[in-house]
């Protein structure tokens, strides 16, 4: 106990040290901030407009509006992003409407707008859906046969990606959807060496709300009093009612090692100042969950909470223009039962720098899907993304008659129609 006690004394010291040391100088946000150094800072800043044109497919309503007129949650979920980035295509300077002269072409489809009555995601149709889609595109134009999908980009912001289910057992052994297999996948799934992750997709953040975001904001000058911060599940007792299998044990062992520690305000009780709290906060957890990621991450970044990442092997979103490792802590998630010694042993500097570069206002942009869209967001990190990976490899561009996917491949329920 009396362990306990110094640990705590050292974080309100700590606590104190920080806020008056980043009090002060950018006039727009009240805190000094840091310019990203090196080329992530340049690759933050890139402007996509002019180095790449998209060409956006008209597909039936039935495959995107008609969809959220029969459940518009799905507008505010973590997997909405989908959906907004359909609606700032439509009217961003990069859409031609022109194929001829596309180097992108994108279908909108919204797969995550299956809701259940608890407001989650239903992957299982999702499959016999974008099949229909993409037999669509490939019979009424002729540029998906020209790559069979090369150059084209679709956003799959499920749980595991074009994999399409939420447990990540059953998601392997699914393995990405075939007819997705040479297109570039815009995924909130990020994890090294896994089959829901192809090597050229792009990792972007889950949606989280920038209106209500910025709704909870507090004075900048609010005292971080609270060492580390965490809501949320230990333990998914419907879905794993045995335990250990639901974020690979890792929400569980905080909870086990650090319910009663005074470092840790940690709980399953979500509060109406939750986004405040987050505010006052020096560390946030980021634990992975049933997949690796979660909103915490950009709720973190953009209230300036240092994010300590636990998800072993996890793919960040625009790794290439965010500098996780020097905004982040990362810990193992075998490394939990010692997350206090981990993080009291952060040097103060260590911590202030961090949060300089986190009170960067292009951080936490790049974070975020407004609404209209605003330079450096994520929006156009993506645009950025797909514009670096021109030009297209002429070997992409198939022989006429040419046939490298198979259409018939994958679970017999995918082949239904939808």
């Amino acid at each position: 106990m009396g362990m306990e006690k110094g640990m705590w004394v050292f974080a309100l010291l700590l606590c104190c040290f920080v806020y008056d040391g980043i009090v002060a100088e950018d006039p727009e946000h009240g805190h000094r901030t840091e310019r990203i150094s090196g080329s992530a800072g340049d690759v933050l800043e890139d402007n996509p407009v002019g180095r790449l044109k998209v060409f956006v497919y008209e597909l039936p309503s039935k495959y995107n509006k008609k969809i959220i007129q029969k459940d518009s949650r799905c507008l505010n979920h973590m997997f909405a992003a989908e959906i907004f980035m359909h609606r700032f295509l439509l009217s961003s300077p990069v859409r031609t409407l022109n194929p001829e002269e596309a180097d992108w072409f994108y279908t909108p489809v919204y797969t995550t707008c299956d809701l259940t009555s608890a407001g989650l995601p239903l992957p299982f149709k999702s499959p016999r859906m974008m099949r229909s889609a993409i037999q669509l595109i490939a019979s009424k134009w002729p540029y998906w046969n020209r790559t069979e999908g090369a150059d084209h980009f679709f956003v799959v912001p499920h749980d595991f990606g074009a994999c399409f289910h939420y447990q990540e057992e059953k998601a392997i052994e699914r393995g990405i959807l075939p007819l997705l297999q040479r297109a570039t996948l815009v995924q909130t799934f990020g994890q090294r060496n896994h089959v829901c992750l192809k090597e050229d997709s792009i990792t972007i953040p889950p949606y989280a709300p920038p209106q209500k975001m910025h709704a909870h904001l507090v004075p900048p000058d609010t005292l971080r009093s609270i060492f580390v911060y965490f809501r949320g599940l230990f333990y998914d007792v419907d879905n794993d009612p045995e335990g250990g299998y639901y974020a690979r044990g890792a929400r569980a062992s905080v909870w086990e090692n650090f319910k009663d520690n005074p470092l840790f305000d940690i709980s399953t009780v979500h509060p109406t100042t939750y986004y405040e709290d987050m505010q006052r906060a020096i560390f946030c957890l980021c634990p992975l969950g049933w997949a690796p990621w979660s909103p915490r991450l950009v709720e973190a970044v953009v209230f300036g909470c240092i994010p300590v990442i636990i998800a072993d092997d996890i793919v960040l979103p625009f790794a290439d223009a965010i500098p996780w490792e020097d905004i982040g802590v990362f810990v193992a998630e075998v490394d939990v039962p010692n997350l206090d010694a981990i993080l009291t042993s952060i040097p103060p500097d260590v911590i202030l720098r961090k949060q300089r570069l986190l009170a960067n206002p292009s951080m936490k942009q790049a974070m975020l899907f407004p609404q209209p869209a605003k330079p450096g967001d994520a929006f156009h990190q993506i645009l950025n993304g797909l514009a670096r990976k021109l030009p297209h490899d002429k070997s992409l561009y198939l022989e006429p008659g040419q046939k490298v996917l198979n259409w018939t491949a994958g679970p017999v329920g995918d082949l239904k129609p939808w």
